[in-house]
């Protein structure tokens, strides 16, 4: 009895130690062991899984299949999952899929078969893979496009000197419009390869130290003339902010396209927010949230409150050619323009919206006047281990509906000290506080599918559970969307991207609050 004591307390003390999530299972594939690790994973408490079946780990075509490879590995003894790994999809308690690497070993014991699976979350690294297959298809088409644009440039310069030499020579007056015409097309195509060669990161650019909130203000004084009466531009500018290694003129070529493009999207009216300030990426999360390399950088953001974008759209905005307006002339070059503008400026695009409330770009420059931050693991241990910016325990209601964005957000949080519950819209958030889930604070997306968006969330909370705590989180650079969303009251918001540092400080802040205050 000592030593079957002693077996089970090893096995309980190797289950607790490992990293990855560790499942034990028998032959009919009823869960008898599961580790903290996978209860993490999959959102559930230890309890809620022992004896359960694993089906209720993946998804139901996924669950089928998996019945009959066990059937046939009894049967057979044949391997098909047994000892070899795979990449499959789990499916968490919230019903969101995702993907991970599972291996699974086999014993018996007592004539009974064990099956043990190890399963790793590849979530973070399926993001870091289509982030890589995007810039390298990208890539590939810049260089492509460079190539094209390389041998049409010169098939131009032969055009366009000949016509030339044709009007030159003494042109009839009834070829001279034709010339005329001719090379009005050719400069038009000249126009074309220079912009495709800025998308390919081979435009002859002149780069000089500048003031972002300068040149923006000049060409916002342009475009406020171009754009009418109906179009309303709001600036939002930092009292300081560093200089940047830029080319002006291309800079505000880039602006003019994203204003254009917020117009067109908006169509017979609405607001434009450009915004300046000083950002430091010093944060893991926040870093991996935008995909950018550490460092101090510029942000230029342009916002709208238009048609936004759909997700294909999203995801090949910066494509050349491609065109969500092209029976209204759209050449699909504008935003591949100014992606290569900022990539060859050494600054990084990130790229925010939601269909029917408006659409958030972000240019990053890197910048001059501040040395770069100093980034070691002591640093980030500091700051994660500062008592007065982590929590005790608290629980904390996740309120994502963006599967990538949410697990994130539960990460942060959870790794401040904090318990966290997920929720994946305004309306299932409400009905767990209704049905008496228990928690301190609630963590809530401003755009959100279904009834509530996250303003009328805060507001039902305020009315009905006054002294439960609300912060809001938005990806627009501003409220600018939020004139769309009915509601009577102001909330403050924490803009993604944020970093880890932000987050500790607004939820304790919240948290330190005086109950009986029902401030949000």
């Amino acid at each position: 009895m000592g030593k079957i004591q002693h077996d089970s307390a090893v096995l309980d003390a190797i289950l607790d130690a490992a990293a990855d999530a560790i499942i034990v299972s028998d032959q009919h594939g009823m869960i008898l062991r599961a580790n903290a690790a996978a209860a993490s994973l999959f959102l559930y408490d230890v309890p809620e899984m022992t004896g359960q079946s694993v089906n209720m780990l993946m998804p139901k075509a996924l669950a089928t299949l998996h019945d009959g490879f066990m059937r046939h590995h009894i049967e057979t003894g044949e391997k098909r999952i047994i000892g070899l790994g795979r990449d499959v999809e789990g499916q968490r308690k919230d019903k969101s899929v995702f993907p991970l690497h599972l291996s699974v070993g086999h014993a018996e014991a007592d004539g009974q078969r064990i099956f043990v699976g190890i399963l790793h979350d590849l979530t973070n690294r399926k993001a870091t893979e289509d982030a890589l297959a995007r810039s390298q298809r990208l890539d590939a088409i810049g260089q492509m496009t460079g190539g094209i644009a390389h041998d049409f440039n010169n098939l131009l310069t032969v055009i366009i000197g000949n016509l030339e030499l044709m009007d030159m020579r003494g042109a009839t007056d009834r070829q001279v419009p034709l010339i005329k015409d001719a090379l009005d097309a050719a400069e038009l195509g000249s126009d074309l390869t220079s912009r495709l060669m800025m998308f390919a990161r081979r435009g002859n650019l002149k780069p000089q130290k500048a003031d972002l909130r300068t040149v923006c203000a000049e060409t916002l004084a342009l475009l406020k003339r171009t754009l009418g009466v109906s179009y309303r531009i709001k600036t939002d500018f930092a009292d300081e902010v560093d200089l940047v290694l830029i080319d002006p003129t291309q800079l505000q070529s880039a602006l003019m396209n994203l204003a254009l493009n917020a117009r067109d999207a908006m169509g017979t009216g609405g607001e434009i927010l450009v915004s300046i300030e000083n950002v430091t990426i010093d944060d893991t999360y926040m870093a991996q949230e935008t995909d950018i390399e550490p460092g101090n950088y510029v942000r230029l953001s342009v916002s709208d409150n238009g048609a936004g974008m759909s997700i294909e759209a999203q995801r090949r905005a910066f494509e050349p050619f491609f065109t969500t307006k092209s029976d209204s002339g759209g050449t699909g070059l504008g935003l591949a323009m100014v992606y290569g503008f900022v990539r060859q400026s050494g600054g990084h695009v990130t790229l925010y919206s939601e269909q029917d409330l408006g659409t958030s770009f972000g240019l990053y420059f890197p910048a001059l006047a501040r040395p770069a931050p100093k980034h070691n693991d002591a640093d980030f241990a500091d700051k994660k281990a500062n008592p007065s910016t982590r929590g005790q325990g608290e629980t904390i209601l996740v309120v994502e509906d963006n599967p990538k964005v949410r697990k994130l957000s539960l990460e942060r949080i959870r790794d401040l000290g904090f318990r966290v519950l997920p929720a994946d819209s305004g309306d299932h958030a409400y009905r767990m506080l209704r049905d008496g889930v228990q928690v301190d604070l609630v963590f809530s997306d401003l755009v959100m599918p279904g009834a509530l968006n996250g303003y009328d969330l805060a507001a039902k909370i305020t009315a009905e559970f006054p002294n439960l705590k609300v912060l809001l989180t938005s990806g627009y650079a501003s409220d600018v969307i939020t004139g769309a969303m009915a509601h009577n009251r102001l909330y403050d918001i924490l803009h993604k991207p944020y970093r880890q540092s932000d987050l500790a400080r607004r939820l304790q802040a919240l948290l330190a609050e005086d109950p009986d205050a029902g401030t949000i």
